[in-house]
């Protein structure tokens, strides 16, 4: 029997072109929102940028307290 492996992206239709522009908005999200921290709060890129990290980190966090409550307990 030979094993098929589909691409990540052959479900959507993406192909290296559709990957290299979803890099760059995301690259440009990241930037405006490392950007604005740095204004914001007077501080260097580099701390933006740890802060923009605590604050998705935080945010990952509570979904997932809320996930595992709202989630039914296995044992059950």
């Amino acid at each position: 029997m030979i094993a098929q492996f589909s691409l990540p992206l052959a479900g959507r239709g993406g192909g290296f072109i559709a990957e290299m522009i979803r890099w760059f908005i995301m690259v440009a999200i990241y930037d405006i929102c490392i950007g604005t921290i740095a204004s914001v709060f007077g501080v260097s890129r580099i701390v933006a940028c740890l802060i923009f990290l605590g604050i998705l980190m935080i945010i990952s966090f509570v979904g997932y307290i809320v996930r595992q409550k709202m989630s039914p307990p296995a044992d059950q």
